[in-house]
C-alpha cells in the first residue's frame, strides 16, 4: 500500500523552508494600524498589499495593475460576486504549485461540480466523529513528551506539529516519513524560493498521483480512498483536481491550523480571565474560537482577479486587474465589531472573513474547528494552572500575510 511509493525530499537537503516564514509572510508586530488607516482613506487603493506593508512584491505579471481591498463591503462583494470576480488569479501563486487541477483556482460552473464531492466529505457531521478517533490520540501522544517536565514550548512541540500528524494519519501515510511530508508541504508556500516551492508541489504531485491510483485499486477507510472514490450526481473527482487538492490539504490543513491554534491559545493566557470562564462553562470554547479567528486569522489577504472592467469603492478597476482583498480589515472593521482591537469571547457573534465568505468559502473549515476545540478541550485537561513561563520572552504574534507567534513558552502543575 503506501509504504510501497516513497516520497522524494528536497534535492538540496539544507534546505528549511521553515526558515523561510519571514521572508514570505513578514515580520510586522501589529499591521492593523496601518490598515485601519488605509481604510479612512479609501475602500480600494491601487498597489498591492505586500509593497505597502514593507515586503518584496508578489511574483504578480507585471503588465497587470493591482488593487489592494480593505472596505468591508467591497471585500465582501468581491468575494461573493462571481460573475464581476475570479479566482484565477491564483493561478499565478498557489495554482504553480498545488497544480492547475485546484479548486481555488477556478470558477463556476467548474468549481461548483468538484467541490460539491469535497463538501460531501467535510460537512460538519462528517468531520465530529474524528476528533475523538483522530485528533485525541495525536494530541495525547505529543503531549505525553512534555508534560512530565511541567514546561513546554507549546508551538514547537506541540500546535506546529498536531495538525499536519492529524492529516497524515487521516490520508494513512507512512510515519517513517512524516518530517519529509511536513517540509515539503511547507516549502509548497515559499514564494520567495520559487524553485523550491514548484520542487515541492512536483515531488508532492507524483507522489500522490501514485497514491490515487493505489488506492483506487485497493481502498481502504482512509481519506485519499473516500476521496478516489466518492460520488456525486455521476462525477468522480479526476486524478488532477484531486491531486491538486491533496497537495493543497497537507499545506492549508496543517499550516493554517497550526496557526490559528496558536493565536487562540496566546490571545487565552493574554486573558486569563477569559480563559478562567472557559474553563469553567466548555459552551464557550465556539465563541473562543471563532473571537480568535476574527481577532487576527492567521491569513490575512485573500486573492480575487477582476473578469471584467469593473467599478469598486469608487475606484475604476480594469479587467484583468489582481485584487489584494484584506479580509484582516474586515476582521478589525468597528462598524461591524465596537472595540475591534480587543480580544473578547463575550462580544456578539458575527460572521468574520478569516474563511472567506461566497462559494469560495474555505470547505476545511469544519474540520479546523473540530481539531482546535480538542486542542483546547486537552490544553485545559493536562496542563493544570497553564501560564506564561516567566522565564522566557512573552510571545509575539507576528507577521503581515500569516500571523504566528514564534514560540509560546509556558509552565503549567504546581
Amino acid at each position: 500500500m503506501a509504504n510501497a511509493i516513497k516520497i522524494e525530499d528536497f534535492g538540496d537537503i539544507t534546505y528549511n523552508p521553515f526558515e523561510s516564514d519571514e521572508l514570505n509572510f513578514g515580520n510586522t508586530l501589529d499591521p492593523y494600524p496601518l490598515i485601519a488607516q488605509w481604510r479612512s482613506e479609501a475602500s480600494v487603493l491601487e498597489g498591492d498589499y505586500r509593497t505597502k506593508m514593507g515586503l518584496v512584491s508578489a511574483f504578480y505579471p507585471p503588465e497587470r495593475k493591482v488593487f489592494t481591498v480593505v472596505g468591508t463591503s467591497e471585500i465582501l462583494e468581491t468575494l461573493t460576486d462571481m460573475d464581476r470576480f475570479s479566482n484565477e488569479g491564483y493561478k499565478f501563486n498557489i495554482g504553480r504549485t498545488f497544480g492547475e487541477g485546484s479548486i481555488s483556482t477556478m470558477d463556476n460552473p467548474e468549481h461548483g461540480r468538484w467541490r460539491k464531492i469535497f463538501q460531501k466529505i467535510f460537512l460538519p457531521q462528517n468531520v465530529k466523529p474524528w476528533g475523538e478517533a483522530i485528533v485525541d490520540p495525536i494530541i495525547k501522544d505529543l503531549m505525553d513528551k512534555f508534560i512530565p517536565r511541567g514546561q513546554a514550548d507549546l508551538i514547537e512541540e506541540f500546535t506546529i506539529l498536531y495538525p499536519f500528524a492529524i492529516i497524515y494519519k487521516q490520508l494513512n501515510l507512512p510515519t517513517e516519513d512524516i518530517r519529509t511530508f511536513q517540509r515539503l508541504a511547507i516549502g509548497q508556500t515559499d514564494y520567495m524560493n520559487a524553485d523550491k516551492a514548484i520542487e515541492a508541489g512536483r515531488k508532492q504531485g507524483e507522489y500522490f498521483a501514485q497514491l490515487v491510483e493505489e488506492r483506487r485499486r485497493n481502498p481502504g477507510d482512509d481519506l485519499v480512498s473516500l476521496l478516489a472514490n466518492t460520488e456525486v450526481d455521476g462525477d468522480y473527482l479526476p486524478d488532477l483536481v484531486l491531486v491538486s487538492f491533496l497537495r493543497q490539504l497537507m499545506n492549508a490543513a496543517g499550516d493554517t491550523t497550526y496557526r490559528g491554534t496558536s493565536i487562540l491559545l496566546t490571545s487565552l493566557l493574554n486573558n486569563p480571565d477569559q480563559f478562567d470562564a472557559i474553563r469553567t462553562d466548555h459552551s464557550l470554547i465556539p465563541a473562543a474560537i471563532e473571537e480568535a479567528l476574527r481577532w487576527d486569522g492567521p491569513v490575512m489577504v485573500q486573492m480575487r482577479m477582476a473578469k471584467k472592467d469593473v467599478v469598486l469603492g469608487g475606484v475604476e478597476i480594469p479587467a484583468g486587474s489582481l485584487l489584494d482583498v484584506v479580509a484582516g480589515a474586515a476582521n478589525r472593521d468597528p462598524m461591524i465589531f465596537p472595540d475591534p482591537d480587543k480580544f473578547d469571547i463575550f462580544r456578539e457573534r458575527k460572521p468574520h472573513f478569516s474563511f472567506s465568505r461566497g462559494p469560495h468559502i474555505c470547505v476545511g473549515q469544519h474540520l479546523a474547528r473540530v481539531e482546535m476545540t480538542r486542542a483546547l478541550l486537552a490544553v485545559m485537561e493536562k496542563l493544570p494552572n497553564l501560564r506564561f513561563d516567566a522565564d522566557r520572552p512573552r510571545p509575539e504574534i507576528r507577521g503581515a500575510m500569516m500571523r504566528v507567534p514564534r514560540h509560546l513558552y509556558v509552565r503549567f502543575g504546581d
